[in-house]
């Protein structure tokens, strides 16, 4: 996109703060570096479980669910043996593959 040279100015300056004013990214429970002391906080309020808690319940889990695509190798049905949430660690690790070999 090609503007005129005053129409560029503008722009650009619409992002420039005035003198005295600062910038802020962050702000609220997330900011700053009290925010793992905010957020264990927010989930003991809300009575959330601990994390150690949920490693144990997730041991209990039912047989493994399956998936409806077939294998794309052998055609074979596949099978989901875990599940885990964001930040959590895998238990099992995957086969290697043909092509790494």
């Amino acid at each position: 996109m090609r503007l005129p040279t005053f129409e560029f100015i503008r722009r650009f300056l619409m992002h420039v703060l005035p003198d005295r004013f600062h910038r802020i990214r962050h702000y609220g429970f997330l900011a700053g570096s009290g925010r793992k002391e905010n957020v264990a906080k927010i989930r003991a309020l809300l009575g959330d479980i601990k994390p150690e808690q949920t490693n144990l319940l997730l041991d209990e889990a039912p047989p493994p669910l399956t998936l409806r695509e077939p294998c794309p190798d052998c055609g074979g049905q596949m099978r989901i043996i875990e599940t885990f949430r964001r930040g959590q660690k895998p238990q099992t690790r995957a086969p290697p593959r043909k092509q790494a070999a």
